[in-house]
C-alpha cells in the first residue's frame, strides 16, 4: 500500500510518525507462528488505534497473518501511511476498489 498511496506530484505520503504510532498486537502471540504472506494484498477494513489520532476505522489491506493476528498497511486520518499487527478480530475483508 506505501508504493501505491501518491500524493500531489506523485510523492509517496508521509508515514505515520513514532509519537503517533498505532497500537499492535503483542509480538508473542505470534512468535513460533507460520506467518502466511499472499502473492497481492488482500483489501480489508481495520480498527487501528494511534496513541495521539484515537481509534478510526481504515480501509488497509492485509499483507501478512498468522491464526491470530493481521499485517495491515493503512492510511489514517492525517493521509499518513502506515503499518500494524493486529488482532484478527480487528479486521474484516471488504470488496477490492475498482
Amino acid at each position: 500500500m506505501y508504493d501505491r498511496l501518491m500524493t500531489g506530484e506523485g510523492r509517496r505520503p508521509d508515514r505515520v510518525p513514532m509519537r503517533d504510532s498505532p497500537v499492535e498486537a503483542p509480538r508473542r502471540g505470534r512468535d513460533e507462528e507460520h506467518i502466511h504472506r499472499p502473492d497481492a494484498p488482500i483489501p480489508v477494513k481495520a480498527w487501528i488505534s494511534q496513541r495521539q489520532t484515537g481509534d478510526f476505522e481504515a480501509d488497509a489491506e492485509a499483507v501478512a497473518w498468522t491464526r491470530s493476528q493481521v499485517l495491515v498497511t493503512y492510511s489514517d486520518p492525517h493521509g499518513r501511511a502506515g503499518q500494524a499487527w493486529l488482532w484478527a478480530t480487528a479486521v474484516s475483508r471488504r470488496q477490492a476498489s475498482p
